[in-house]
């Protein structure tokens, strides 16, 4: 019966703390104690709490709960940046070397603090620091070294994780002075293949850059120059190529290097020497017909170092012997000339031609073409009497005529004249010369043209010109081609 009343008294002052956090959250930062500093009799309801089971337990399991999680992200530790890339030696003086490279992949959470350079006299294992503190810039020169020593370098990048690998540099660096590194400055002119002809001489200068003096160095093939023939000045800016004469056997490629203690470019010169080429070879007169003459040829034998851009075709008649170009620039090995003259002889020859220029000699055909004459000719030596002789005269003219699309036609006239006048046919003024769709034909003073299978485009003006020597007469009419309806 005490116990009843005597856990109303304990309920009413557990109700003042309640409100405040403080009885559940003891292990918190002080903070709450500070707060509840006025009223100094909390302490008091608190171990008189305790033997209240039902509110005091869930608070326990509540406190390991909250610092579990805690430990979870500790256990995996970060990691260390990975190495710096690409560690290499920019210059070098008597005294000092200047160092870039570039920022490492990976340089994990927290982030860069930056770089320390470490060096190591040749011979020895003891690795100092170069620099007091750690630095951002992927380049730095080390100070105060003594001409003529060798040291190993190395680089590590640095965070808070800790240090990286160290990029070392393969080869120890020779403190002496290297102002500058070589560098050839190769003209744009010969970054192409440089050509010259044959007797030619060949002058070229290249300059390049790099303190002290550089060791100059060419090479053809990876074998020294034949300095016979090529003559070869260096001074400390660049290095003159000489050759007085050139030959086709100085054609090739040669390899430049300029070098300093070790450090070095390469530059490679390509040269080609040219000369004109040979003749064609096997030159022949395939064909001969009306107005034309058919060739055919093969390359000559040595192209003079240069590819050939093409033949020079040329005809001769027997009369004047003199030479005409018939085809400047003849890709093919063959051709055709056209519009010879009746009664001519021709002979024919054909040059092959280069960046250098044509050969010196031509193929010329073992045989000549004759253009033969027409049987309407004129042939003086066959007319009996002068006084029989007649201009030519059309004693029935053409008339005009409307055909059907894919039906023949024929044109008829007539003429007389002595001697026997030569019919030429001419549609819209423009003369019909060896055309299958025309077959001309003159018997007995009636000249006729047959026009095979016309077309649309067949139709207009057509002309037939009678000529003889002691004159001229034409006709003409109009032929119009309709569509098949």
């Amino acid at each position: 019966p005490q116990k009843k009343p005597a856990a109303t008294p304990k309920e009413e002052p557990a109700q003042e703390p309640a409100p405040a956090p403080a009885a559940e959250e003891p292990p918190a930062p002080e903070h709450p104690p500070a707060a509840e500093q006025p009223p100094a009799p909390a302490p008091v309801p608190t171990p008189e709490g305790t033997p209240a089971p039902g509110e005091g337990v869930p608070a326990p399991p509540a406190e390991p709960q909250a610092p579990a999680p805690e430990p979870k992200p500790e256990k995996p530790k970060a990691e260390p940046p990975s190495s710096p890339s690409s560690l290499a030696v920019e210059e070098v003086s008597e005294n000092s070397v200047t160092l870039t490279w570039k920022a490492p992949e990976k340089t994990g959470r927290s982030g860069l603090d930056g770089y320390v350079v470490e060096i190591c006299k040749d011979g020895s294992t003891d690795w100092t620091a170069a620099n007091e503190e750690p630095f951002l810039s992927t380049r730095y020169t080390i100070q105060d070294l003594k001409s003529g020593d060798k040291i190993h370098v190395r680089v590590k990048a640095v965070s808070a994780s800790g240090a990286s690998v160290p990029a070392t540099l393969e080869q120890p660096v020779l403190i002496r002075e290297i102002l500058q590194l070589p560098r050839i400055r190769m003209p744009r002119h010969l970054r192409q293949t440089y050509v010259r002809r044959v007797g030619d001489a060949v002058n070229m200068m290249i300059p390049f850059q790099g303190k002290p003096k550089p060791e100059v160095i060419w090479t053809k093939g990876e074998q020294p120059l034949d300095t016979s023939r090529i003559n070869i000045r260096n001074t400390e800016k660049d290095t003159i190529f000489y050759i007085r004469q050139a030959q086709r056997s100085d054609s090739g490629k040669y390899e430049l290097t300029v070098r300093i203690n070790g450090a070095e470019d390469k530059a490679t010169l390509d040269i080609r020497v040219i000369e004109p080429p040979g003749s064609p070879q096997n030159l022949k007169l395939v064909d001969v017909w009306g107005f034309n003459v058919a060739l055919e040829w093969t390359p000559p034998v040595d192209n003079g170092n240069s590819e050939i851009k093409g033949y020079v075709v040329q005809k001769s008649d027997k009369r004047s012997g003199k030479w005409f170009t018939a085809l400047e620039r003849c890709t093919r090995t063959s051709c055709t000339i056209s519009d010879l003259i009746i009664g001519n002889t021709y002979t024919f020859r054909v040059f092959a031609e280069n960046a250098c220029g044509l050969s010196e000699k031509a193929a010329v055909t073992s045989g000549v073409a004759h253009i033969e004459k027409t049987k309407t000719a004129y042939q003086p030596e066959k007319i009996p009497q002068r006084d029989m002789m007649e201009p030519p005269k059309f004693t029935q003219p053409l008339t005009d005529r409307t055909t059907t699309r894919g039906y023949s036609t024929h044109l008829f006239c007539c003429v007389r004249g002595f001697p026997q006048p030569k019919i030429i046919w001419m549609k819209n003024q423009m003369e019909i010369r060896e055309d299958p769709k025309y077959i001309a034909m003159i018997e007995q003073g009636v000249c006729s043209l047959e026009i095979r299978k016309p077309s649309p485009f067949d139709g207009g003006i057509y002309t037939c010109k009678a000529v003889n020597p002691l004159g001229e007469a034409s006709v003409d009419c109009k032929l119009d081609v309709k569509g098949k309806t």
